[in-house]
């Protein structure tokens, strides 16, 4: 147990492809390639033995310190170790790549250097291929560099230090000592490709000084250009522009379509089986983010996921039968299988690991809400083509939303009337309904106009609890839903209803642990799975944005301020907050932190309003 660092115990890197975690002793624990979704290289998150990893760090000894940090508004990494013998740092970076088209390299670059004293430094770089399912070869090439071969993946590594070669003929590793102002550099190149086209020497020219400067200094300029984009200008910029960092390494630039979160597996309870491959892209999480992106000023991100998303309107053809389903790859490929690695342990021995998921096949109702919710927050809807795809699925909502699904938890308990579901589809109608009235576009509009008043009240009358003066999970209930704090978010009702307050207590009162919120309580509503789970930081930030827009400023604030502190070391926030207040599920979590900046954008308005600074 004590081979695996807390979940929170990392930083993340990336090159808009693909990520790799990196923990505060120096060691790569997590990294797929070429994309998010690739087999890994490095896993020994989910099994210490057999994952595989590349620690690079300085032997300093039990007396050493070691902390980690970004460099500033930027997605480099640094980890330093402060020793009697001197101080020193391991920076981390990936060269981004911004490209639309998919690359086959990618780079993980890993500079050391001393800048107080000496100290010796270690490197230990045993890789795993295929989830460390696969064998691979090994071999020194001409220039002192090494190469491993794997099915479909080489890894080049060059070092500025001697590499020995492990008798196995499997690992490597350098010791090397640094003075003060001395530097050293460790390159690891992934080529992917299908076996036998691979080129064999994917690494490039040595890493000199200066090709490792000119590296590093072309990222932290892409990161810091970016960022200039960001109108943030609120209370909490330094946690805001994290979280807007993170959810741009979660994007795959060649088509824009952010994922869940970096890592799959990452248990919601150590020990339980609700161990989730997050890897994709789900409708409902991006959906959600656009309206964020824009207010931050990042129109081009929001605009190329809102492209993604028209495409999978009008490609058709899912693997849940419906117009849409809940999650795609990231290039659009419908099909996920879920399968179970029986051979690795898990983390801290949470078993099953899963890759893939199964939950794509789930019929999930909210998801045509949320698309419609994405596509009303810019005047284009895609054009001609866009709108008529768009319009269709209307069409065929209106015959089909009256029915039970799954749920926006992607529980596996049974189908029920979920309220959230049914929120989100009236939220369908009515943006179609905006849309077509405000942009003169053809639809069946006195249709739409039926459907979404029957939803309306459909809710109003079974989704409503006499007994819990509350909104409920869904018809046949009455447990509570954290999911319905976004009731006055898409527009249902005010913030300030007197259902909606009465609704907020109520939730108060059952899901709320010290301003933490947990999603629903599976005792009283069974999910189908053992086991229990830790408060979810997505709903904890939404529940402060409906703090703030109901006017309980103080409370919401107070509870943003708490929930921050649940942060790592670097800023980020995993799925959950289990009881101790450790991060659980899996890392870094996008949808956590689209909810941050969500919840930091309201406080800010509401803030600003009640000291007088807006109209």
């Amino acid at each position: 147990m004590n081979d695996y660092p807390p979940i929170a115990d990392h930083g993340i890197v990336g090159d808009l492809q693909t990520a790799a975690l990196i923990a505060a002793d120096g060691t790569v624990d997590w990294w797929c390639t070429p994309r998010f979704d690739s087999p890994s290289v490095f896993a020994s998150l989910l099994d210490s033995d057999r994952g595989g990893f590349c620690r690079l760090a300085a032997d300093a000894g039990p007396e050493a310190t070691v902390r980690q940090l970004y460099l500033p508004d930027t997605a480099v990494l640094i980890t330093r170790f402060m020793a009697p013998g001197g101080v020193g740092e391991v920076v981390d970076f990936m060269p981004p790549d911004p490209s639309p088209t998919p690359s086959t390299h990618h780079r993980l670059i890993r500079a050391a250097r001393v800048v107080r004293g000496s100290l010796p430094f270690e490197l230990l770089c045993r890789p795993r291929f295929d989830y460390g399912r696969a064998a691979h070869g090994l071999t020194r090439l001409d220039d002192g560099s090494v190469l491993f071969r794997g099915p479909g993946t080489d890894l080049h590594l060059q070092a500025t230090a001697p590499i020995a070669l492990h008798p196995d003929g499997t690992d490597v590793s350098a010791r090397f000592t640094l003075h003060a102002g001395q530097r050293a550099a460790v390159v690891l190149t992934a080529e992917s490709g299908e076996p036998g086209t691979l080129s064999g020497r994917p690494g490039g020219p040595a890493p000199t000084a200066e090709r490792i400067t000119a590296e590093f200094e072309a990222c932290t300029g892409f990161w810091l250009h970016w960022l200039r984009s960001c109108r943030y200008r609120g209370r909490w910029h330094e946690m805001v522009t994290r979280s807007a960092i993170t959810l741009k390494l979660l994007t795959y630039a060649p088509t824009g379509a952010p994922i869940a979160a970096a890592t799959m597996g990452l248990p919601e309870q150590v020990g339980g089986e609700r161990n989730w491959d997050y890897r994709y892209t789900w409708v409902r999480d991006a959906s959600l983010s656009v309206r964020a992106l824009i207010d931050l000023g990042f129109v081009t991100e929001a605009n190329a996921f809102r492209r993604w998303l028209r495409d999978r309107l009008d490609a058709g053809g899912t693997a849940s039968g419906e117009p849409l389903q809940i999650m795609y790859r990231v290039d659009g490929e419908p099909h996920l299988t879920e399968e179970v690695l029986e051979h690795l342990e898990g983390y801290r021995r949470s078993a099953p690991v899963r890759a893939g998921n199964a939950a794509a096949g789930q019929i999930q109702l909210d998801i045509y809400g949320e698309a419609a919710y994405a596509l009303a927050q810019a005047v284009d809807t895609g054009a001609i083509r866009g709108w008529r795809a768009f319009a269709g699925v209307v069409d065929w909502l209106a015959e089909n939303w009256d029915r039970p699904d799954e749920g926006i938890w992607e529980t596996r308990g049974g189908r029920q009337n979920f309220t959230y579901s049914r929120l989100m589809t009236w939220v369908a109608f009515d943006r179609a309904i905006r849309l077509a009235t405000a942009h003169s576009r053809p639809g069946d509009i006195a249709r739409w106009q039926a459907e979404r008043d029957t939803v309306f009240r459909q809710i109003v009358d079974r989704g409503w609890s006499e007994k819990r003066s509350a909104f409920v999970q869904h018809y046949d209930t009455d447990v509570l839903d954290a999911s319905l704090l976004l009731m006055p978010k898409v527009g249902f009702l005010s913030p300030k209803d007197p259902e909606w307050l009465s609704t907020l207590d109520a939730m108060d009162g059952e899901l709320v642990s010290d301003s933490l919120v947990y999603r629903y309580d599976p005792a009283a509503s069974p999910d189908g799975l053992r086991g229990s789970e830790g408060t979810f930081n997505l709903c904890t930030f939404l529940y402060v944005e409906a703090l703030a827009r109901a006017g309980r400023l103080d409370q919401a604030r107070y509870a943003f301020d708490k929930m921050l502190t649940y942060a790592n070391h670097v800023g980020l926030f995993a799925e959950e907050i289990g009881p101790s207040g450790e991060q659980l599920g899996n890392f870094p979590q996008a949808f956590t932190h689209l909810a941050l900046i969500d919840a930091a954008l309201a406080l800010d308005e509401e803030l600003d309003r009640a000291e007088g600074r807006t109209g």
